[in-house]
């Protein structure tokens, strides 16, 4: 990773508790689909956060999930609020898009892990892939599903790419699952051998995700998430 100065060109709330923040890095760097940066806020202090933007953006998106007042990344989204310019160091993460890969791929996404997936999703439209794609993004309710509009519209306009939003509360207007979002992959395969998964979220759901997905057989070499360096 390399440490790049970026000025902070947005800074906007998608709903009350998550935030869309664009930068302008000062020096381009090259990354991968699916990788992640550190905001710096202080020597020992860098914070981490999925890239949003596709390689090939002009700016650098994020989203932060940022609910809780002083909270870890309510902190972040404060100093980006009242200040030009911040430090981040990139890029890093493992779990990146596997563009060599012909296998058909399932992508998961629990609450603001949609911004991993947004990433791998723009990276494929934009190199021009057609491997077969489903895209599971969980939400509490369709209010947390905060950009729903652009995966929605990627499922219209790609033949290749299926979105399944899955939410947990629903009223009867609600245009997609009603479930848990593992219950809902567990009721949708039989056996995930074969697939590419990629996937972001909250630790304690990825984890759980691991367990049901080794019922289904899955290949683990397979399997990309970058919570799981964190996780055993």
């Amino acid at each position: 990773m390399k440490t790049i100065r970026c000025q902070i060109e947005k800074v906007t709330p998608f709903n009350d508790a998550v935030y869309q923040v664009f930068l302008k890095p000062e020096a381009a760097f090259d990354f991968k689909a699916g990788q992640y940066l550190t905001v710096v806020m202080g020597e020992k202090d860098k914070r981490p956060f999925s890239i949003a933007s596709a390689p090939n953006a002009a700016l650098i998106e994020l989203h932060i999930g940022a609910a809780v007042s002083e909270s870890y990344p309510m902190q972040v989204v404060e100093r980006l609020q009242t200040t030009t310019h911040i430090d981040i160091e990139a890029p890093a993460g493992d779990a990146f898009l596997r563009s060599d890969s012909h296998r058909p791929r399932i992508l998961i996404a629990g609450g603001t892990g949609f911004s991993y997936i947004k990433s791998i999703v723009e990276a494929q439209i934009a190199n021009g892939e057609t491997i077969n794609t489903k895209l599971y993004w969980g939400c509490r309710n369709e209010e947390a599903m905060y950009y729903q509009d652009i995966a929605r519209q990627w499922h219209a306009d790609h033949s290749w790419l299926e979105f399944i939003p899955v939410v947990e509360l629903a009223d009867g207007n609600w245009e997609g699952k009603k479930a848990n979002l593992l219950e809902q992959i567990k009721q949708d395969f039989v056996s995930l051998n074969g697939y590419d998964i990629y996937i972001a979220g909250r630790f304690d759901m990825v984890g759980a995700a691991r367990e049901l997905f080794r019922e289904l057989g899955i290949e683990e070499a397979h399997l990309y998430g970058d919570a799981f360096a964190f996780i055993k």
